[in-house]
C-alpha cells in the first residue's frame, strides 16, 4: 500500500496535536475558566484587586497556549508551506511544495501515534511531533488504510 498525500498546513493541527500530546496544552482552559470563576467570586464580594488580578490571570492561562503556538507557526517559514506526504510499509516521507525541508520517518524509529477527531499525531522518541490532518487524504479508504497502516507498524494508538 502506498498513499500520496497533500496539505496546507494551519496552527489549529498543532494545537490539536499539543493538545492530544501534554497534558498542559489539554487541561490550561480548564484551569484558566476555574480561576476566572474563582476571581469572579472575588470580584462580587467587594475584593476587586484580587479579582481583576484573577480575571486577568485566567485570560493569560486561556490564552497563552493559543498565542504560542500561533506565534511559532507564523516565526518558522516553512510552518505553513503546503506539505506532500507518501507512505508506505517502510516510512513515511514528507516534503514542502517548494523543497525547503524533508522529512523521512522510518516506522522503526516511531514511538506511537495518536490519533484525534481532526489529526493523525505521529510522535518520535524524543519530543518531537508531526501532525497528520484528516483533510489531507482524498478518499475515506485511504484514511482508512492510514490507520491500518499505523496500527500494523506502530501498534495501537496511545490513550490521550
Amino acid at each position: 500500500m502506498a498513499l500520496e498525500l497533500r496539505w496546507d498546513p494551519a496552527p489549529s493541527d498543532w494545537s490539536d496535536a499539543l493538545r492530544a500530546v501534554y497534558p498542559m496544552y489539554r487541561w490550561a482552559p480548564w484551569f484558566g475558566i476555574g480561576l476566572g470563576a474563582l476571581a469572579v467570586v472575588l470580584l462580587v464580594a467587594g475584593q476587586p484587586v484580587p479579582g481583576f488580578f484573577g480575571v486577568l490571570c485566567a485570560l493569560i492561562i486561556v490564552a497563552m497556549p493559543m498565542v504560542a503556538v500561533w506565534a511559532q507557526f507564523r516565526r518558522n517559514p516553512v510552518a505553513a508551506a503546503t506539505v506532500t506526504a507518501t507512505v508506505d510499509e517502510q516510512s513515511f516521507r514528507m516534503m514542502t511544495v517548494d523543497g525547503t525541508a524533508y522529512t523521512d520517518l522510518r516506522w522503526s524509529t516511531m514511538a506511537g501515534w495518536v490519533e484525534t477527531r481532526h489529526n493523525f499525531v505521529l510522535r518520535t522518541g524524543g519530543s518531537a511531533l508531526f501532525p497528520v490532518p484528516g483533510r489531507a487524504f482524498g478518499e475515506q479508504e485511504d484514511l482508512d488504510g492510514f490507520r491500518d497502516l499505523l496500527r500494523q507498524q506502530l501498534g495501537e494508538p496511545s490513550k490521550r
